[in-house]
């Protein structure tokens, strides 16, 4: 007889506690008739997926009587093996607790009250608000008389709460609205990861997956708490550890993360750069490089443009008065055939080799450490530690947050560490990688379907005004390679673009009419529509309604006190909820007359995790299926049922009625009724005519085997192109795979490649031909991720099928980019192709060691007067604060904190300073404080620590504190939002906002506050 891991447990578990009591003559037929009347007896046992970090973990859910009466982690999820963080353990309270709404509520304008109202009463308003916004502010042609068919009206924020196929049919909504202010939580904590991966490897996502932590030597945390924010993730570190890798963490705090590294470096809150920076030059002055691996696999070889330069502290091409960059310098030497020159003795002087030596040259220990305030002695048991790894036998991963992401040089900070990598060999082998700790379930996934305003699904650009057909607009993003040895797979983007089309507009796209292509919103060129824009336009009246849908941005936006007073201007808001947050009851906040304030509120109730169907990608890019245990409890929706049921009204509306530019929305392809699997389907895509692809052929509406089946002349419908191979006709519905089998290579990796399913193609670690020599053979025999037979590959699916480079047909191993190499010179970013140290914009200092630019010269920001800024060194502000989140709440806490048993563990807001700050400040353990920052101060408990030390910087001291950011007022007594004290400034390339860094002072708090008396 054949048992599951959870069988084998139910069976002995039972068996042993009986064996043992019986053994001490104890009568056991008391303890079976307890048994028999367990509360799960009987009950249904579903699958579900926790809604917290990006780890997936699969938990059970028992049922009986159409109602959830248990939840425990599931044994059987390779990742988790059953275990669950504090947040996953209570899951049976966050479904049946009584903080739930479970009617639709509406806020006129100007009450102070809440009344409860049916769906048909709430849809039918809804509907009727969108449409009339959107007709008396939809704008056809922009100030030049570019054609761009938008609404600027109505934004959106979030959600990675939504499942992919719920993302899926949202996307398709804001986009046939023509919504272009519109954006979600990867906006404020990973999108800095996407471009910068991308720009390094070819695809933004994490390489590898949770399990292939256990095969590295090496672990390198920064930028994160791995141990604190993805527990179970911390698992798969300790299993290296206890095979003999190193762990080291280098963060400003010493945590619960740092408790079990071999050793922690703390380093000052927004000098990432300098000492990773540091380790580049650490690398190259000391032969630490894997040079048969940067040779062949990156353009270290390549010849850049000899106009190319960089002077204190600015690349070429810099214009002072845009604070933006002509690239024309950022280039590549090219031959007769169009293909870049490579040199690769490495020597040449315009090399990317010689270029990233000379530009780290200034990076000295003594530099790196006056600037970081890490005495050198530690930074040299870091580099040493993990530079090791740059040899055929060992790997090194990487694992990050947002203590890289939240930073006006958030990019950089990544990239730079994908250089390093990429130095070192550690891109595509088991064990290496960059790990992206993605800190919502389906962060992943809401990214890939692109609920953000400069992409579409699958990561294809939004237009621009301007590309005015799609042959325009696929000409300036379809990138060209004239190497016979490049796959440049982008090449494809036609085919994928035309399949998003069809999906979108069905039989309404025709090649006759460009498949529709002019109803999708062009965005100007320059603009910017993400989070710190959007709601400056709606402090400035500009926007007058919107959705928010499973986010709290009253809370997680950037200086909290002007976002809070923007969402005063709006004359609508559809907050799709499981409880009450700080956004949608923002009318009502601490200080505001109800009565003052317009904004008329329609607060949707949601189906949590257990209540719905539907699928989640992990950061490890595996797609998993959850199930409906019970129906949602009261009058509760799935936000799928509420997005599709708002729009059939919207789209009735304009067929009755007409108004602005109705065609996208009467002609959208577009379901009746929300229905997860069949979204799970047009994710894939399909056929929409006969076709044969290979020697098999296919019938008009079937499934599409891969998204190399996708054509562009629309013959083919796909809502994401990266899902391609999901659920075939062949296979189902991979993503509720649950085959825990695997050959003895593939266990020795931890690959389990049979359970659920990995964009792209079922690939588990990406960039795997790069884990070969050119000939096909593994650097490391004894970690073999792929191998070539002489035939064909064996092992994870090859990221990409050609034979190996040095074939006659072989092709490069980075498949994604242009000339198929992975980038150590990086041109596609805005702020510079190699990552240089900038400070935060609020620094304690005036200067740093590496050039003359301060600040980031890109960085982005807006301005109003609730915009103020510190200026570098000001005395008044002159200690470092950072955010962080704590293990038992989640981003704005607003879940958390109506979890009793979570709200009892972590129940106020507090600052943790260092012992010598609270004895120049007088404060001690205990003590509510004031922290303060130019743009508004907030209460905390002080928790007076060992765990924050002072600095030495310039040969000074400077302080740095730490706040928890997941505390706000409709939790009474626990304190308000810490982002009341962050300023709105972002990264140059994806404008986010910079949490990690700003500045502060600090004081006794001097009379008894609410705070005080909890």
């Amino acid at each position: 007889m054949d048992f599951s891991r959870r069988g084998f447990l139910k069976l002995t578990s039972a068996g042993v506690v009986g064996l043992s009591l019986g053994q001490l003559g104890l009568d056991l037929k008391p303890a079976t008739a307890y048994a028999a009347g367990l509360k799960i007896e009987g009950a249904k046992e579903s699958i579900s997926i926790c809604p917290f970090c990006s780890c997936g973990c699969n938990f059970l859910v028992h049922s009986k009587g159409g109602k959830i009466v248990s939840t425990e982690g599931d044994p059987d999820y390779p990742v988790s093996e059953g275990s669950l963080c504090c947040k996953g353990a209570a899951m049976l309270s966050m479904h049946v607790g009584g903080h739930r709404i479970t009617k639709p509520m509406y806020r006129a304008p100007y009450s102070d009250k809440w009344e409860e109202k049916d769906w048909d009463w709430m849809y039918d308003r809804i509907a009727r608000k969108i449409k009339d916004t959107r007709d008396k502010y939809f704008i056809e042609k922009n100030d030049k008389g570019q054609v761009v068919n938008r609404c600027e009206a109505i934004f959106q924020a979030g959600t990675s709460q939504m499942d992919n196929e719920e993302c899926a049919v949202h996307h398709h909504m804001l986009r046939a609205l023509g919504m272009v202010n519109m954006d979600h939580q990867a906006r404020i904590c990973h999108s800095a990861t996407v471009p910068a991966l991308a720009e390094s490897f070819g695809r933004g996502a994490m390489t590898n997956h949770w399990i292939d932590i256990k095969n590295a030597n090496a672990i390198l945390i920064m930028g994160g708490k791995a141990a604190e924010n993805h527990p179970i993730s911390f698992k798969w570190v300790l299993k290296a550890k206890a095979k003999g890798a190193v762990v080291m963490h280098v963060d400003p705090v010493f945590n619960r993360t740092s408790a079990r590294a071999d050793f922690h470096v703390p380093l000052r809150s927004g000098t990432d750069i300098a000492f990773l920076g540091g380790m580049i030059h650490y690398i190259l002055e000391n032969d630490k490089y894997f040079k048969e691996y940067v040779v062949n696999y990156t353009n270290a070889p390549m010849l850049v443009n000899s106009g190319f330069g960089f002077q204190d502290g600015l690349f070429t091409g810099y214009d002072p008065k845009s604070r933006t960059y002509d690239k024309a310098t950022w280039t590549f030497q090219m031959d007769e055939n169009g293909i870049p020159i490579r040199d690769e003795s490495l020597q040449d002087p315009n090399s990317v080799f010689q270029l990233l030596k000379k530009h780290y040259s200034r990076y000295t220990l003594d530099k790196v450490s006056d600037i970081t305030g890490v005495p050198q002695d530690k930074i040299i048991k870091v580099y040493e530690a993990y530079t090791a790894t740059g040899t055929k036998n060992k790997a090194g991963t990487i694992m990050y947050a947002l203590g890289w992401t939240q930073h006006t040089v958030g990019v950089q900070n990544i990239r730079t560490s994908a250089m390093v990598q990429l130095l070192l060999g550690n891109i595509g082998i088991a064990g290496g990688g960059i790990n992206a700790l993605r800190g919502e379930p389906n962060v992943q996934g809401s990214t890939d379907q692109a609920i953000l305003w400069h992409i579409l699904p699958g990561y294809n650009p939004v237009p621009k005004a301007g590309q005015d057909t799609l042959e325009q607009y696929l000409d300036a993003c379809t990138p060209v390679s004239h190497d016979p040895k490049s796959a440049n797979w982008w090449q494809h983007r036609p085919e994928y673009v035309v399949s998003l089309l069809k999906a979108w507009y069905g039989d309404a796209a025709t090649k006759d009419n460009d498949f529709c292509y002019s109803w999708v919103p062009k965005c100007d060129p320059g603009e910017d529509y993400s989070y710190i824009y959007f709601y400056d336009r709606m402090y400035k009246e500009k926007i007058k309604g919107g959705f928010v849908f499973a986010h709290n941005p009253c809370q997680s936006v950037p200086n909290t006190h002007k976002a809070r007073r923007a969402m005063d201007n709006l004359e609508w808001l559809v907050v799709g909820e499981i409880h009450h947050t700080e956004t949608s009851d923002n009318w009502q906040r601490p200080g505001v007359d109800p009565k003052k304030v317009q904004t008329e509120v329609f607060l949707l109730p949601s189906a949590q995790r257990g209540e719905k169907d539907g699928s989640i990608t992990n950061s490890g890019r595996w797609l998993m299926w959850h199930y409906a245990a019970v129906p949602p409890i009261g009058d509760c929706k799935t936000m799928g049922d509420m997005i599709v049921d708002i729009m059939n009204r919207v789209k009735g509306l304009y067929a009755k009625e007409g108004g602005a530019f109705p065609e996208p929305l009467v002609n959208m392809a577009w379901p009746e009724k929300y229905d997860a699997e069949a979204v799970a389907k047009q994710n894939n895509g399909f056929f929409t005519k006969d076709a044969k692809v290979g020697s098999k052929s296919y019938s008009k509406g079937q499934q599409v085997p891969s998204f190399t089946a996708l054509a562009g002349d629309g013959s083919t419908a796909c809502y994401n192109w990266l899902f391609g191979g999901s659920y075939t006709e062949e296979g189902g519905n991979k993503a509720k795979r649950r085959d825990l089998s695997q050959n003895d290579l593939e266990a020795k990796l931890g690959l389990f490649p049979n359970f659920s399913w990995a964009w792209p193609v079922n690939r588990r670690i990406l960039y795997n031909r790069a884990s070969v020599d050119p000939q096909g053979k593994p650097w490391n025999p004894e970690m073999p991720v792929i191998s070539w037979n002489g035939e064909k590959w064996v092992g994870d699916v090859p990221d990409g099928g050609w034979a190996p480079m040095a074939h006659k047909d072989g092709k490069y191993p980075f498949i994604m980019h242009t000339h198929g190499f992975g980038q150590l010179f990086g041109p596609g970013r805005v702020d510079g192709p190699f990552p240089e140290h900038y400070e935060p914009v609020e620094t304690p200092v005036k200067s740093h060691p590496f050039s003359k630019q301060l600040s980031s010269p890109c960085y982005k920001f807006v301005e109003s007067d609730m915009d103020v800024l510190t200026a570098p060194a000001d005395p008044k502000f002159p200690i470092v604060l950072t955010t962080y989140a704590v293990t038992e709440h989640w981003c704005g806490g607003a879940e958390t904190r109506n979890t009793p048993n979570l709200l009892e563990a972590e129940p106020q807001s507090f600052v943790e300073i260092s012992h010598e700050l609270a004895e120049e400040k007088g404060i001690t353990n205990g003590d509510v404080v004031i922290v303060e920052s130019a743009r508004g101060k907030v209460e905390a408990v002080a928790m007076v620590t060992v765990r924050m030390t002072p600095f030495k910087i310039q040969g000074r001291t400077v302080h740095e504190v730490g706040m928890p950011y997941s505390f706000g007022w409709t939790t009474p007594g626990c304190g308000d939002a810490t982002n009341r004290l962050t300023p709105s400034v972002g990264d140059s390339n994806t404008g986010i906002p910079e949490y990690k860094c700003c500045l502060v002072n600090v004081r006794k708090a001097d009379k008894v506050t609410e705070l005080a008396r909890k």
